[in-house]
């Protein structure tokens, strides 16, 4: 007999409500250029195209346990790629370095403007939601 989670698919989907887009630079980082003031890669402006709009969420991966600071010790701060994207099983599928942007968000105004960098997508036999790993852009 097979696990229908059709059930449980409606209800999750039923709390992304985010507003995202997936945007996928076609020419990748080969048409990049470097600012020498910086050291970054800038990526040509208007290089990336559409692939997905549509409702998701962005949730953090963990924190570290707030503990106080103690004389000489190292805190361990959250790294870059502490947030995780959910998007409806429908979505297509993101690729590395694709860039999640969020356009709204219904809970969290300072969220929306914030960009960030798919590190890796996330994939299941029991899944009901796409499970996406995420780096800050800005």
């Amino acid at each position: 007999m097979a696990l229908d989670l059709s059930a449980v698919r409606r209800v999750v989907e039923g709390i992304l409500d985010d507003q995202l887009e997936v945007r996928r630079d076609a020419g990748g980082r080969t048409d990049d250029v470097l600012d020498e003031n910086t050291g970054e890669l800038k990526s040509a402006e208007a290089d990336d195209a559409l692939v997905w709009a549509g409702p998701g969420a962005i949730v953090p991966l963990g924190q570290p346990a707030i503990t106080a600071p103690l004389d000489g010790s190292v805190a361990a701060l959250p790294a870059a790629s502490a947030y995780q994207a959910l998007l409806p099983l429908d979505a297509p599928q993101t690729r590395d370095d694709d860039v999640i942007a969020v356009r709204g968000s219904t809970r969290d105004a300072q969220l929306v403007g914030r960009r960030f960098r798919v590190a890796d997508a996330n994939v299941g036999t029991f899944a009901v939601v796409r499970i996406v790993r995420l780096q800050v852009v800005d």
